[in-house]
């Protein structure tokens, strides 16, 4: 249970007991007041527990919170002491985390993790590599990466790799505006254009299989099979070709408006993203400074969740 805990849930307690106002405290955290309200709720959920009362003094910590509010303090405090050897070895020579972030993180939580991170510690040097789940878990394994974020792959591709669940992702069908599907989104229609596809090597292929499968569609013929986010853009976008992508990918394109989402069914698509280390390895201050950028990241990037 206490895997569950995260660095967003301490600073939340931490910060809210110090100033004694969740508004103060979301302010010094940079975070909206239901963001630090969930981070709490999901704290106590957690532990089981109610850590704080509010009444008309203000907020106080209740003996079962007292008790784990020590506890958040050394811990977060531990943090910051491996944060502080960071930097003072840094003063000797750069230190460098190498780091594999698939398509769907590099597009849209890489660039905060690397804010965040450049705010904690602006010594570390972090060097990403971006590609398919294959390529990026094998260098991680061979040592030329020290950790790599993205989707969840096949158990076999995972082997002596551990991994720390971020959130939850699925699958999108999206075309350019104006497509002719639009007027008429169904799904058996999807094969009556050209598909961009994953290929085999990709993480989200067999969820991709299963759904063609449950609908009863065969998989398209005119396809083109590849994980290529600079090609599937553009492609897309000239085309009339229909882009079959984890959402993380294109949820700028989305957001802006220059690709559009097909309402049909992706249900069961959905896979875990997160943080993956070679298991056999202890845990060092770079890639801690990592883990707690990466929290960050999240919490700025869903703020009304307080994470996702």
């Amino acid at each position: 249970m206490h895997r569950r805990i995260k660095i967003r849930h301490l600073q939340a307690l931490v910060e809210i007991v110090r100033q004694r106002s969740l508004k103060r405290a979301a302010e010094r955290l940079y975070l909206t007041q239901p963001a630090i309200s969930r981070s709490l709720a999901e704290l106590e959920d957690i532990v089981g527990a109610r850590l704080l009362e509010r009444g008309r003094a203000g907020i106080a910590l209740t003996p079962q919170g007292e008790h784990f509010h020590g506890f958040a303090q050394k811990s977060l405090s531990a943090l910051e002491l491996g944060i502080a050897g960071i930097e003072d070895a840094g003063r000797e020579g750069a230190l460098t985390l190498r780091v594999g972030a698939l398509p769907s993180v590099a597009a849209r939580l890489m660039p905060e993790i690397v804010v965040q991170s450049t705010i904690m510690a602006p010594e570390l040097r972090l060097t990403i590599a971006d590609g398919s789940h294959d390529h990026l878990t094998a260098q991680l394994r061979g040592g030329l990466l020290d950790v790599v974020i993205g989707r969840l792959g096949a158990p076999e591709t995972m082997r002596g790799l551990s991994f720390t669940q971020l959130y939850l992702e699925d699958v999108a069908f999206v075309v350019r505006p104006g497509h002719p599907i639009l007027e008429a989104p169904e799904f058996r229609r999807i094969v009556d254009w050209p598909v961009i596809y994953p290929p085999p090597w990709a993480a989200i292929r067999p969820f991709v299989e299963r759904l063609f499968i449950a609908e009863g569609i065969p998989e398209p013929k005119r396809r083109i099979e590849t994980v290529s986010g600079a090609f599937g853009r553009v492609h897309t976008r000239q085309s009339d070709a229909i882009w079959i992508i984890t959402t993380g990918v294109i949820a700028n394109e989305l957001a802006e408006g220059r690709l559009i989402r097909l309402p049909i069914e992706t249900g069961g698509t959905e896979g875990p993203v997160g943080l993956m280390t070679r298991a056999s390895e202890p845990e060092t201050p770079e890639r801690q400074l990592f883990r707690l950028a990466t929290d960050q990241a999240l919490a700025v990037q869903y703020p009304d969740t307080g994470g996702a």
